[in-house]
């Protein structure tokens, strides 16, 4: 990637966190941590065994459009690609829309690589698995929500709902698995006011380009299904492992917190926080998350505020680590 715009993503992301920075109560983040003592480090650390998770979804779906036989991919090294996928996680926290600021400086850290094509249906592909896996995560919490949990009208109402919307949303992603999902994107966006000129400017000068990156989209479902299982296993095993994160914190004030409740308030938050991807760091919106999904559960509101503060600080060193390995990207 050249300098510029690697210092860019570097000094767009470094302000962004500022802000944040200045939006934190600093007496009450240093009560939670001193409350939470170790467990808070064991919170910090747990990420760094998670974006293990993230980075070998990618790093397979990486070896399977790029084979030894093309003579591409082998300058791919696991721990740089672990250090670009922290990074990317760290833009994506930063930017409002998410997609916005940790996707491109994949694409383009990884295109001098193995070439900006392959590198943009890799990175294509990776986010479709890592929201899939969302999908699944979000309607297995609604089995477990109905065998574990009292049901009454209202919660059924919304459990059916949520199911529902998941279930489409699978639906929809196996289709775009198996037809590619570039080129429809693209003619979608030539529909839409203000940027459609710019769309169908793009389409037409970059079709045999997206056609491409589509058959590479398709060809990771139709033709490496298992190397497709793996991928969105590892992403939906990382969000059942993370949910470590909330037991660490709940241990602190409730001895006696349930992993399957733990569980329960990471997909509830994740749906919630998610709904509002549009703001920075989803400020309000994980808060906001958490203090409902432990009210549900018959927990004090000031459990969810814990929580909230701790995961949210949390954040904000994970984003500062990723945006500090934005500038260790060595060059030959």
């Amino acid at each position: 990637m050249k300098k510029k715009y690697q210092n860019g993503f570097f000094i767009f992301g470094l302000v962004v966190l500022v802000i944040m920075l200045t939006q934190l109560d600093f007496a009450e983040v240093w009560n939670g941590v001193t409350r939470a003592g170790y467990w808070f480090l064991a919170v910090v650390a747990l990420w760094f065994f998670l974006y293990f998770f993230n980075t070998a979804a990618w790093w397979v779906i990486i070896k399977a459009n790029n084979p030894p036989s093309l003579g591409e991919g082998s300058g791919v090294g696991f721990l740089w690609l672990y250090k670009i996928t922290i990074s990317g996680f760290a833009l994506n926290y930063a930017t409002p829309g998410g997609l916005m600021g940790g996707e491109p400086y994949r694409i383009m850290a990884l295109s001098p690589k193995i070439g900006t094509e392959r590198a943009t249906a890799s990175v294509l592909l990776y986010v479709m698995t890592h929201i899939f896996s969302h999908f699944w995560f979000w309607l297995l919490a609604c089995v477990l929500y109905v065998c574990t949990q009292h049901m009454n009208v209202f919660m059924s109402t919304l459990i059916a709902c949520v199911a529902a919307f998941c279930l489409l949303a699978i639906w929809f992603f196996l289709k775009g698995y198996k037809k590619g999902i570039a080129a429809s994107g693209i003619k979608l966006l030539r529909h839409i006011p203000f940027i459609k000129k710019w769309a169908r400017r793009f389409f037409d000068e970059h079709a045999a380009q997206l056609a491409e990156i589509d058959h590479q989209i398709a060809a990771l479902h139709n033709q490496n299904p298992r190397t497709f299982v793996t991928a969105v296993g590892l992403e939906l095993a990382c969000r059942i492992v993370s949910a470590l994160e909330i037991f660490f914190i709940l241990l602190v004030i409730l001895p006696s917190a349930n992993y399957l409740q733990c569980i329960l308030i990471l997909a509830f938050t994740s749906l919630f926080a998610n709904m509002l991807f549009f703001i920075p760091l989803q400020l309000g919106g994980r808060e906001g998350g958490f203090l409902m999904s432990v009210n549900g559960l018959g927990m004090t509101a000031s459990a969810g505020i814990f929580v909230a503060l701790l995961v949210r600080l949390r954040e904000l060193i994970w984003t500062a680590i990723g945006l500090a390995l934005i500038k260790f990207d060595k060059k030959k």
